[in-house]
């Protein structure tokens, strides 16, 4: 694969940010692609390691050798191809994947590994550029409706994946545009919408019909879903996690998916009544994860005082940590292009009470530091670190701690089952409720997870519901080895 001796010529190269002081100012994507010879090279690197594990790592189970194979050859059509054989939405996850192919590369062991993602990105660019990818409508119908909850990745995939299986296939979505949190909880510097708009065209043109505004159980009766053959539910993972901490009822302490979502509504035009601004705040946001990062990125971006992140586990360490050997995911420490455009990041912190004024405005923060009691054969216990407390100024504190589950609206009317994390309850492989026409993928079935999961569990469920319809499927799928089959 690639350039036999490519590993040892070239080294590893990754897109460039335009200077902090410059995107800062505004809300589009800020990287410099690499020129075309430069991402032929990075192709190149893909070495001829003989077991790769990169595609095994990856929930899709891109053909990941071949498709750089074809970016060093100079097949960027065959390399578009190979890549949308497993992957609806490439430009999503090039853009918005942890990458867990490049932690499990093989040439990773010794070197930096191959730039998976970036390449990844840069054929479905050069595709949509070229003109390559194109509506390809079923040529013929089966008679068979489904239903489609949801279109984040995970509906957005199976929806297509049922469509061209020859199914009718309409889309529900609460929102008033199509995407899920890939349109109101990614901010456009990371994603801009154009790029969901595209796609969505060409779903369309394909025969999909997609119903925004509309709220499956609360605006639109669950009643309506049995005149579908078949039902996907793929609502995600939407509970927002809270801090049960005195005075967090303060005005000022706001949940980060409002934050964000607020900012980008108002960026296309949308009124936001009394929307929440970072602007010339002391900004503290409490979770260090992606959603946390999205926050300090769009806090700088509204000009705040100050942008300090917390976090309540311990820093994690530079490289990757022995507890988490190659190929698995690493216990490494991430810095974003949000982090390096100003914050100050905390780790082992706690907050312990959100202080307000006589109006009840939020005007600082008091915290504590901990530490993790490990016991063998126990859960973690947090301890806090006596005479540590602190009393931060805090005019805006941003709740980015992730979300506890899918919301119980369309389980409950329904009579779906839902296992002990309060997901919907269906197998893995099968997804199938306990109602038999009634299937859920992504974060609705399996809880909060990676983009790359939910495109996976659409594909994978769309195919149980063609079976589930026909006895059948020619849809495509993966075997154990995450090789790709046709069954």
């Amino acid at each position: 694969m690639g350039k036999v001796t490519g590993f040892k010529e070239f080294e590893r190269q990754d897109e460039s940010n335009t200077p902090v002081q410059e995107r800062v100012k505004h809300y589009k994507e800020f990287t410099i692609p690499l020129s075309n010879e430069e991402i032929t090279k990075q192709g190149s690197r893909c070495m001829d390691c003989g077991i790769p594990f990169c595609h095994s790592g990856c929930p899709l189970g891109n053909l990941i050798p071949d498709f750089n194979h074809m970016v060093h050859q100079g097949e960027w059509q065959k390399a578009s191809w190979l890549l949308h054989s497993t992957n609806n939405f490439p430009e999503f996850t090039g853009r918005l994947c942890p990458a867990p192919c490049e932690k499990s590369c093989v040439l990773g062991i010794i070197e930096d590994p191959v730039s998976i993602e970036n390449i990844e990105k840069q054929i479905v660019e050069r595709a949509f550029k070229e003109g390559w990818i194109k509506p390809q409508p079923p040529k013929t119908r089966t008679g068979k409706t489904t239903a489609v909850v949801g279109s984040g990745p995970a509906g957005l995939a199976a929806a297509q994946q049922l469509n061209r299986a020859g199914h009718t296939v309409t889309v529900f979505e609460r929102d008033d545009e199509v995407g899920g949190l890939l349109r109101y909880g990614i901010p456009n510097f990371k994603m801009e919408k154009e790029i969901i708009d595209r796609r969505i065209a060409i779903l369309e043109a394909e025969g999909i019909t997609f119903k925004t505004n509309v709220n499956v159980g609360v605006n639109y009766d669950v009643e309506e879903l049995k005149k579908f053959d078949a039902v996907v539910l793929c609502g995600g993972a939407t509970e927002r996690r809270s801090l049960p901490t005195p005075g967090a009822d303060a005005d000022g302490v706001v949940q980060a998916m409002d934050f964000l979502t607020q900012q980008t509504k108002v960026l296309f035009g949308q009124e936001v009544k009394d929307q929440v601004l970072a602007t010339d705040k002391h900004v503290i946001v409490i979770g260090g994860g992606d959603t946390g990062s999205d926050c300090v990125g769009t806090s700088n971006r509204h000009g705040a005082k100050s942008v300090v992140n917390f976090e309540i586990m311990p820093k994690p360490p530079g490289h990757r940590s022995p507890t988490t050997p190659w190929p698995f995911w690493p216990l490494q420490l991430k810095t974003s292009s949000s982090h390096e455009e100003g914050v100050e990041r905390n780790w082992l912190i706690n907050t312990k009470e959100f202080i307000k004024d006589a109006n009840g405005k939020l005007i600082a923060l008091k915290t504590v530091n901990v530490e993790w009691k490990m016991v063998p054969g126990e859960r973690p216990q947090l301890i806090e670190v006596e005479g540590t407390e602190k009393t931060w100024p805090c005019d805006l504190a941003l709740l980015a701690l992730g979300f506890t589950g899918p919301e119980s609206t369309i389980a409950d009317k329904l009579g779906i089952e839902r296992d002990a994390r309060s997901n919907y309850k269906a197998e893995y492989g099968k997804y199938q409720t306990n109602i038999p026409n009634i299937f859920a993928a992504g974060d609705m079935r399996r809880g909060q997870s990676l983009i790359v999961w939910a495109i996976s569990e659409g594909r994978e469920a769309a195919r149980q519901v063609d079976i589930y319809l026909m006895g059948k499927s020619d849809l495509p799928t993966k075997n154990e080895a995450g090789d790709l089959v046709a069954l």
